[in-house]
């Protein structure tokens, strides 16, 4: 089996020990937390180390730290000539140093800790220097998901910021479709059904040929009428921004 050790314990760490829990292709060996809480029960407790120093050998480490992190926790790691990976979509392979053999174990998604995850779902977006360091990275991402990716350091970086469109600015603005409703007293789980539908139509549709709305119809007096309607600022700059955008787009429905 292909021993992997997991270095950190934060969102990405913590889905990372529950999916590896589960395979039968690999053994968890080791997990580093720089907490001497572990914020889980998933692992042995003789499996969990708190210092650099007691890092054993194993066929891979994954460090799972924020992206500022992920440079100093590299330097820190006391062996040489070993496969190391980070779990970033916008931090280069440099930031791993010379000291090691590089890639990256990249699975596209939102962690938040407390919620459950079937990784099965997630892409994993993969990359390495050396040939043979990728089919071990490979075996190791198929073993976790259905889906794994081949991604040069370049497509990545477009990736994630591709996902910061599709992710987070758009939690965003359910944020402010929440504070709307709550100002007006009007129960937010009713757009939820909305919200869905609009996600599941792009199975089918390319996100073009799914836009409807009063931008798309070119609906100035609605647009008009919701622009009056909104008094904060940031709401109203968002709402003519996105609006403009989408008529930009050409689509007229």
């Amino acid at each position: 089996m292909i021993k992997i050790t997991i270095i950190g314990t934060g969102n990405v760490g913590q889905h990372l020990i529950k999916a590896f829990t589960k395979s039968t292709f690999v053994a968890l060996f080791q997990v580093y937390s720089r907490s001497e809480i572990m914020p889980n029960n998933y692992i042995d407790s003789n499996k969990i180390v708190y210092d650099f120093a007691d890092l054993k050998e194993a066929d891979l480490y994954i460090i799972a730290v924020s992206d500022i992190a992920i440079a100093e926790v590299a330097a820190k790691l006391p062996f040489k000539n070993r496969l190391i990976v980070h779990t970033s979509g916008s931090v280069s392979l440099d930031a791993l140093g010379k000291n090691n053999r590089n890639g990256v174990f990249y699975p596209l998604q939102t962690f938040s800790k407390n919620k459950a995850i079937d990784f099965k779902t997630i892409p994993i977006c993969i990359e390495a220097e050396a040939e043979s360091d990728y089919n071990l990275l490979e075996k190791v991402a198929q073993s976790i998901s259905n889906t794994v990716y081949k991604i040069d350091s370049e497509q990545r970086k477009s990736l994630h910021v591709a996902a910061v469109f599709v992710c987070n600015f758009v939690n965003h603005l359910y944020q402010i479709g929440n504070e709307i409703c709550d100002a007006h007293q009007v129960p937010f789980e009713i757009l939820k059904p909305l919200i869905i539908e609009t996600a599941q139509k792009i199975e089918n549709l390319s996100p073009k040929a799914a836009q409807t709305g009063p931008a798309s119809r070119n609906d100035t007096t609605t647009i008009a009428a919701h622009q009056a309607f909104l008094n904060d600022t940031n709401q109203k700059n968002i709402y003519k921004l996105l609006t403009e955008s989408i008529q930009n787009n050409g689509k007229k429905l």
